[in-house]
């Protein structure tokens, strides 16, 4: 347990939160001017000290689970719903670049993917009169085949060309902004009748996801999407031949093509079905959570926040969803803390930030706990003390 991925990832996140700690108290009042007598009267820069990092991380807890000041659990219960509406998308966006990972692949263009598809979503959404649940569905395979057939673009010029997917989805990031921009600004596009500004009308409510536990909750039905995504990617990874391939094409690409693998057909396969759950993602924003019209800016930075997640998660289906609740907490729990504690909503950023870099070093994290190096044979001391306590 000590040599596994998974102690490194839980180590990384307790690091960051013990860095926050340190920057939120650095930059709390109170702390500074009780910083100022330290020598005099200790005891208050550590009472202060105490005072900021527990309310703020109290803040955080009560604004990402569970708030403890509301009198009634259907109300305290409310924060919970709300990391599970933000990490909705996250755990979409996150299978789809684990998944990519998984192949050899670095998908990068998350924030093309999801405009693309909450574009075509959306657009069918509010252009299009059809029945409850058909619409819906129509609406959602819209949005995914059309994430995927736009990451699948990359898939086919790296197979075709060599062309490096990560040139490439950087700037497909930038074709579909400025592409779906100009469908936002031109009327009898995507832009609404009647306004100046760069946004859609409002989706319909045939095509609106319902709501999971009522109207007072935000929690969507997209969340059921993105779980069930989850167990699809681990059958396709973990359960059937094409998984099989794409593990073996991760693992090494001139093996698998030594024994019989199609290399260039499995890169295309994996950026389809990596810009279809990337698209899932997109298509959770414009029919669950904004649903009154959306602009340029609806991928809210999710496109990249899902690399992160999927580093995190160790790229497995499963580790994907809990990092994906993890940082939806974050951000739940951020502006909680900024509301209550006046604690600046970037330090979150930066917690976030310092976990892929403690992730990327597991030398630093497994120096700094001394943990064994993975393969690593024991000492003769720890061998004899082994022998000694068998007998």
């Amino acid at each position: 347990m000590a040599t596994g991925n998974a102690i490194i990832s839980v180590l990384a996140v307790i690091l960051a939160l013990i860095v926050g700690a340190i920057m939120i108290a650095a930059t709390d009042e109170n702390v500074q001017a009780a910083s100022a007598y330290f020598f005099a009267r200790p005891g208050d820069t550590l009472s202060a000290i105490w005072t900021s990092v527990s309310g703020a991380y109290s803040s955080f807890f009560q604004g990402a689970i569970y708030n403890f000041r509301r009198p009634e659990f259907a109300t305290g219960i409310r924060p919970l719903t709300e990391t599970l509406t933000f990490a909705t998308p996250l755990i979409a966006a996150g299978l789809g670049v684990a998944l990519a990972f998984r192949v050899g692949m670095f998908n990068i263009g998350g924030r093309g993917q999801m405009l693309v598809a909450a574009a075509a979503g959306g657009w069918v959404a509010f252009a299009f009169d059809l029945p409850w649940g058909i619409h819906m569905i129509v609406a959602l395979v819209a949005g995914v085949v059309a994430g995927a057939l736009w990451a699948g673009i990359a898939g086919v010029l790296k197979a075709r060309t060599g062309a490096h997917e990560v040139i490439v989805t950087i700037m497909l990031n930038y074709v579909a902004f400025y592409i779906v921009y100009y469908l936002l600004r031109t009327p009898g596009l995507l832009q609404a009748p009647g306004s100046n500004n760069p946004t859609t009308p409002a989706m319909k409510d045939t095509a609106v996801f319902p709501d999971l536990l009522g109207s007072g909750y935000n929690l969507h039905f997209g969340f059921i999407l993105s779980i069930v995504a989850v167990a699809v990617v681990w059958w396709i990874l973990e359960r059937s031949s094409l998984g099989f391939r794409f593990r073996a094409v991760g693992l090494n690409p001139h093996a698998a093509r030594v024994a019989g693998i199609n290399v260039k057909s499995m890169y295309v396969y994996a950026m389809l079905i990596s810009g279809a759950l990337v698209g899932l993602a997109g298509v959770d924003q414009v029919l669950g959570t904004v649903t009154t019209g959306f602009s340029s800016g609806i991928d809210a930075g999710i496109g990249f926040d899902a690399i992160t997640v999927a580093l995190l998660g160790r790229s497995t289906p499963v580790g994907v969803l809990v990092a994906g609740i993890l940082f939806g907490a974050f951000k739940a729990g951020g502006f909680a803390m900024q509301a209550a504690n006046g604690v600046p909503v970037d330090i979150v950023l930066v917690v976030q930030s310092l976990i892929v870099l403690f992730i990327a070093a597991p030398p630093l994290v497994r120096a700094i706990f001394r943990l064994p190096t993975p393969g690593a044979r024991p000492s003769k001391a720890r061998v004899a003390k082994k022998k000694e306590a068998a007998r």
